[in-house]
């Protein structure tokens, strides 16, 4: 007998021909709810494009598209050590990376903090205070023996993914906090000094040279090491999309006189999109979500599609389900676990898209030892069902942020660099991307390569950082001071020699 020592698992047939008609009846409700026919991406496609441009205006819209005052792509001759600090929704890491003479290269160190769950609702004094004392005790294990004050001279990009304007590469007022946190003092502030005087206090003599979103990171990153990239996307616990627009494409700033062919990366803060409601098809339990969202009413997009909600979702249509008496589902079972409020993220749903068996026995273990659930075959293909329509809808509507932007810009063929978990992880959560992409732009059969793909991407909120500190410094020392803070206490400028 043959056996292949690199067997793939089984795939599932995915058969419902054992479910129950009141099961199946739900179950088809459900698919109504969740799916997103072609018509409605191109709805959807055409209300993001003017959401876009209206962000670019004077007057402005729901999506914020912030300038960076990252000016220009790498050109991959950058050389040099620089810091990079990443305070994402989860965690923190902090970088150390190193840019050889090689085109396109680079070396990385890295270590990775948990923020606590108390500092998300803390003050701002105590989150900076965490995360300076976390690049303190990455700079003592990762130089052991030398002075810190001899590290004074280390340029850091700081990877800060919320929504901040920013009126300098070194500047930027956060405008409000999202992926669930609700910190006090830091809205309407510059976050650089605030920082800055964390460093301080810790005693660590680094300079902050850019304030970064991850998405704008993405880009850049992918860009070094790929120069067909023409959007960086963030596909994680929260979503985003940045690009490089021409000045001479952003009214509001039209009044600093820049040269209108210059290029800028803009952070589009897309999360943003369908404040208003105009297009974007909300379940009762999107609705749910906002309504007892730390802030009700913002960040539509995002609460729809990023993986801080994905599990949420998940778990208020099953409570809703077994409260419903026509439903007959964990019948005489406590189900008090799922009661409890974002118990499950988006890996649950991961590990029940990638169940291979049949009769879902993987799914039956999750729920049983997560849970304390025993389900039903019926009841796992319904869970399996819901999933996977509410991981499809999430990737549809990513595609639909993506599409925008290409038609905006007229892009007709590029990479899209994309990250974060949901990405990554998220069983055929890139496939069913690019069959959206492929519904509202038409390509058919005859297209044999998609011509805009979205691909993994460097690691942009570490690479990305690190390298936006060395183009920002490359070009203060060529004199180009367009977008750097002169009024700021540890200004960059004068340039160093």
């Amino acid at each position: 007998m043959y056996l292949s020592a690199s067997r793939k698992p089984p795939s599932r047939k995915g058969s419902m021909h054992d479910v129950p008609n009141d099961l199946m009846k739900h179950i088809h409700e459900l698919e109504e709810m969740f799916t997103i026919d072609t018509p409605k991406l191109h709805d959807i496609v055409s209300v993001f494009q003017e959401e876009l441009v209206k962000g670019l205006s004077v007057a402005g819209g729901t999506i914020p598209m912030n300038p960076t005052w990252v000016i220009g792509y790498p050109s991959g001759d950058e050389t040099g050590t620089y810091l990079a600090l990443d305070v994402g929704g989860t965690n923190l890491r902090v970088c150390e990376v190193e840019l050889p003479d090689e085109k396109g290269q680079y070396d990385i160190y890295q270590s990775k903090y948990r923020l606590p769950e108390e500092i998300k609702c803390g003050t701002g004094d105590q989150l900076f205070d965490y995360i300076a004392e976390c690049v303190k005790q990455f700079l003592i294990a990762n130089h052991e023996g030398q002075d810190l004050k001899d590290l004074k001279e280390l340029h850091l990009g700081f990877t800060f993914s919320y929504p901040c304007e920013q009126n300098a590469i070194d500047h930027g007022i956060l405008q409000r906090w999202t992926k669930g946190f609700d910190i006090e003092g830091v809205e309407g502030h510059d976050v650089v000094p605030m920082f800055e005087a964390a460093l301080e206090r810790k005693g660590v003599p680094i300079k902050i040279t850019a304030l970064v979103n991850d998405t704008t990171g993405t880009l850049i990153a992918s860009a070094y090491t790929d120069n067909t990239t023409r959007i960086g996307c963030i596909f994680g616990t929260g979503c985003n999309a940045a690009y490089m627009e021409t000045i001479g494409c952003i009214p509001k700033l039209a009044h600093m006189n820049l040269d209108p062919d210059l290029e800028i990366a803009i952070n589009c803060e897309w999360g943003a999109f369908d404040n208003e409601h105009r297009v974007l098809p909300r379940t009762l339990y999107d609705k749910h979500i906002d309504e007892h969202s730390p802030r009700p009413g913002q960040q539509t997009f995002e609460k729809m599609v990023a993986g801080l909600y994905l599990g949420e979702i998940f778990r208020l249509v099953l409570v809703d389900l077994h409260s419903n008496p026509d439903v007959k589902i964990f019948e005489k079972q406590d189900i008090s676990a799922l009661q409890i409020e974002y118990s499950l993220d988006s890996s649950f749903l991961a590990e029940i898209e990638s169940d291979p068996w049949e009769n879902l026995m993987d799914t039956h273990a999750l729920f049983e030892k997560k849970l304390k659930i025993e389900t039903t075959e019926p009841e796992r293909k319904l869970i399996r069902r819901l999933a996977e329509l509410i991981g499809t809808r999430a990737a549809r509507l990513s595609a639909c942020g993506v599409a925008a932007i290409c038609k905006m810009k007229n892009i007709e063929s590029c990479h899209v660099g994309a990250d974060g978990s949901v990405f990554n992880k998220y069983p055929n959560f890139q496939e069913r991307g690019a069959k959206a992409l492929r519904e509202i732009f038409g390509w058919g059969k005859i297209v044999r390569r998609d011509p805009i793909q979205i691909v993994p991407s460097e690691d942009g909120s570490g690479v990305g950082a690190a390298l936006i500190a060395a183009l920002t410094m490359k070009r203060i020392r060529k004199g180009i001071h367009a977008g750097v803070n002169v009024k700021r206490k540890n200004s960059l400028i004068p340039p160093i020699p």
